[in-house]
């Protein structure tokens, strides 16, 4: 019996589905449906492709309540701009929860993966960051850093940004793109110590290897987000962080273990903790998150497969409403 199935392109999905309240709050009922406990959701696939400077990640999440669920296959190849083509692309599935078949095709190109990126980060400070936020840093200088700003900006209307990048002219346009899209001061700061004294929140964006944030740079109200770290390889944060910081979380322990910036900590034996708070815990008030002004607090984010259920999910849903899309049958 055939069936019908939308595909969607990339620009299709940049005029339907915007980086708002909605898209975060669809995000953060995925945090919460992870943590209790009912969400199946494998660990990632992930490939390296040394030869290229490539990767490969595949997630994946079934979200009891939600209608369908995604598979997502995400290559990043960092040599691409070198010749023109972007860092990042890939693509969503979208499979019915009911009967298993594809209700839609998202040829996104990454663009829904940035977007469910960047509205994590904000569900990270909704709950984690200090009420008040003046300035914000951003270390890094890609598509993240200007959206994990402009993500948090709906959560915390901050009025002031730092840019940190190791190209000074890079972190530049960072700035100007951030001044311009958020209509509020934003500069690049040469000196990523003093972007990280100036700041209550901070935000690293980066495929580091190497710690880009150090331990004596942190100060009592801080909060720092960390999502480039996403594979064994990387670390962004210098691993007496963890152990230093009132309180950290992990998006997921089983992957922040394996990907993220608390395998480097383990490592460096300098994780005495016992088992982290997840970031679901802390929405559903079961994990300790801020518990006073002056804490400092760090939210750790690999990227799940819940979060590309909900955004692929809310995609379909706002597609429908909008008639955007081809519908072929299959």
């Amino acid at each position: 019996m055939a069936h019908e199935i939308s595909i969607l392109t990339e620009a299709e999905l940049r005029k339907t589905v915007k980086l708002d309240l909605t898209v975060i709050d669809t995000v953060e009922q995925a945090f919460a449906a992870l943590a209790s406990g009912e969400v199946v959701m494998p660990p990632i696939l992930s490939m390296e492709i040394p030869q290229a400077n490539g990767e490969v990640d595949v997630k994946t999440a079934y979200i009891p309540g939600f209608d369908g669920f995604a598979i997502k296959v995400s290559p990043g190849f960092f040599d691409n701009p070198k010749i023109g083509l972007p860092s990042l692309n890939g693509l969503m599935i979208l499979f019915s929860a009911k009967t298993g078949l594809v209700e839609a095709l998202f040829l996104d190109n990454g663009y829904l993966t940035d977007i469910r990126t960047a509205a994590a980060g904000a569900v990270a400070a909704r709950h984690m960051a200090p009420e008040t936020v003046e300035t914000a840093g951003v270390i890094g200088t890609g598509v993240q850093a200007r959206l994990q700003i402009e993500a948090a900006h709906l959560v915390r209307p901050f009025r002031k940004v730092l840019v940190w990048g190791r190209d000074l002219a890079n972190a530049e346009r960072c700035a100007a793109d951030i001044a311009a899209s958020l209509g509020i001061e934003a500069r690049a700061e040469a000196d990523p110590a003093r972007l990280v004294a100036e700041s209550q929140l901070v935000v690293t964006t980066t495929p580091s290897r190497e710690p880009v944030l150090k331990a004596e740079w942190l100060h009592p109200g801080l909060h720092i987000t960390a999502m480039g770290s996403d594979q064994s390889g990387k670390n962004e944060l210098d691993p007496e962080i963890l152990d230093e910081a009132n309180a950290y979380v992990c998006d997921r322990v089983s992957q922040c273990e394996k990907l993220g910036e608390l395998r480097s900590a383990i490592e460096a034996g300098l994780w005495t903790k016992g088992k982290p708070a997840e970031l679901g815990q802390v929405i559903s008030g079961a994990g300790k998150g801020r518990t006073s002004a002056g804490d400092i607090t760090v939210c750790d984010l690999t990227g799940t497969g819940a979060q590309d259920t909900a955004i692929a999910t809310l995609a379909r849903r706002l597609c429908i409403a909008a008639g955007s899309g081809t519908v072929i049958t299959a």
